[in-house]
């Protein structure tokens, strides 16, 4: 994370950062701080959904009219940044996608990459968008989208990024995906492994398919 902190205040000094420390037990807040980072404190761990939401929360009450969401991994490019706001001009949410031409040499394993392929799939018959990285966490959002996603931001685990892509297209917001480089992750590992990561996405295939009545209610 400082690592990614120094980076922004070097390629986007007259941006604001927040940090959400979601209930860690190690100097993350402290960190952050340190490196002038406005810190969000949970009280406990509420997972990438809740800290999603009080990121969101904050954006609307400090009258922000975009917001960038990026990775403390290291993974996101903040030289990016530019672009995923330039798409902000047509769209409400603009996802990074790893595998555009400027990251078409991006690895991950066999099992993730078949995954991600059948989640783009699903995506794609149920919004029609065509997000090849739906779960990309490098995103950017116009003040629309902030508001709702404030209070109706998905906190299951890869709800908060599939999901909240079906959500948005299902509430009438634009969509689009843009090519941005992208890096190995600096440090960490992979939240979800294997059998633990076929459980989240068999809970998401059900959640999909559970959202098709409000896909016809709401997209006629």
């Amino acid at each position: 994370m400082p690592g990614v902190l120094k980076e922004l205040a070097e390629t986007v000094p007259e941006y604001d950062v927040l940090v959400v420390d979601d209930g860690s037990k190690d100097a993350t807040a402290a960190v952050a701080a340190a490196a002038g980072a406005v810190v969000a404190r949970l009280p406990f761990n509420l997972g990438v959904g809740g800290a999603m939401r009080t990121g969101f929360k904050y954006a609307c009450r400090q009258g922000f009219d975009r917001a960038i969401q990026l990775d403390a991994d290291g993974q996101h490019d903040a030289n990016e940044i530019p672009r995923l706001l330039a798409a902000l001009e047509g769209v409400d949410l603009a996802v990074g996608t790893r595998f555009g031409a400027d990251s078409a040499t991006y690895e991950v394993g066999a099992t993730r990459r078949s995954v991600m392929r059948a989640l783009q799939l699903g995506v794609r018959m149920l919004s029609g968008h065509r997000i090849t990285d739906t779960s990309s966490g490098f995103r950017a959002y116009s003040r629309p989208i902030i508001e709702f996603f404030a209070t109706n931001y998905p906190v299951e685990y890869l709800g908060d990024t599939v999901e909240a892509i079906l959500i948005a297209s299902y509430a009438g917001f634009k969509v689009a995906e843009v090519p941005v480089s992208m890096r190995p992750r600096a440090g960490g590992v992979a939240s979800t492994r294997n059998l633990k990561l076929l459980y989240h996405v068999a809970r998401l295939v059900v959640v999909m398919i559970s959202t098709v009545p409000l896909r016809r209610r709401r997209r006629p």
